[in-house]
């Protein structure tokens, strides 16, 4: 990994700051961000850029989203210690460190073959105990479910039932759906999974994420 120095911290702190000003109040989401080395899951080409507000490409056609899009979500999960969360799209792994620094317990699924074989021995150099897998998002991890929360960190064209299923009474799904008028946009969507089955759902606005893809390719 690479080395975490005081420049980059006073980086990170820089960027807290910017979220602050954006709108992100959670202090546990603010104090993961701070402490999480963003520069370590960019190519050595991106690393003086890291800690700017955007998104930058880690291959495969996936990016690592833009610091203000996770701390977004992480917020809307409201994620508290011990909590079970189910990652759809592990990517660089930089969202599933986030959660974990929040003090969830992390269950990743990652598409992409490639991306994982590469993401899955990087987290293990972090103290987090990630739980990666590769497979279909949309199927999810019935085995280790009911789970507290799920984050789905790629554009939906509709909310997947068996990860519905797999969310326990009270939980959240933080997810992007595309905008039934335009599918190059999507809209921020936090479900929360009543008592009798139905989904409270709430809009926050509109977003942009790469694509929900179905089936585990051989990339």
């Amino acid at each position: 990994m690479q080395e975490d120095s005081y420049r980059h911290k006073g980086m990170r702190q820089n960027l807290v700051q910017v979220l602050k000003d954006k709108g992100i109040t959670d202090i546990n989401v603010l104090n993961a961000i701070g402490t999480v080395p963003r520069h370590a899951f960019l190519e050595s080409m991106f690393v003086e850029f890291a800690y700017q507000d955007k998104a930058f490409p880690i291959g495969s056609g996936q990016t690592i989203s833009q610091p203000f899009t996770v701390a977004m979500q992480s917020q809307l999960l409201n994620v508290t210690k011990g909590m079970k969360v189910l990652e759809i799209g592990t990517g660089s792994g930089y969202q599933a460190c986030i959660l974990a620094q929040m003090g969830a317990k992390v269950f990743t699924i990652e598409r992409q073959r490639n991306l994982y074989m590469k993401t899955k021995p990087f987290l293990a150099e972090f103290p987090y105990n990630i739980k990666t897998f590769l497979g279909d998002g949309n199927k999810g991890l019935p085995t280790y479910a009911p789970f507290d929360r799920v984050l789905i960190t790629a554009a939906a064209p509709e909310i997947p039932q068996a990860l519905v299923d797999q969310l326990k009474t009270g939980g959240i799904m933080v997810i992007p759906l595309n905008d039934e008028a335009d599918a190059s946009k999507q809209r921020m969507l936090r479900l929360t999974k009543q008592a009798d089955g139905t989904i409270l759902r709430e809009e926050f606005g509109d977003c942009r994420f790469v694509p929900m893809l179905q089936n585990i390719g051989k990339d």
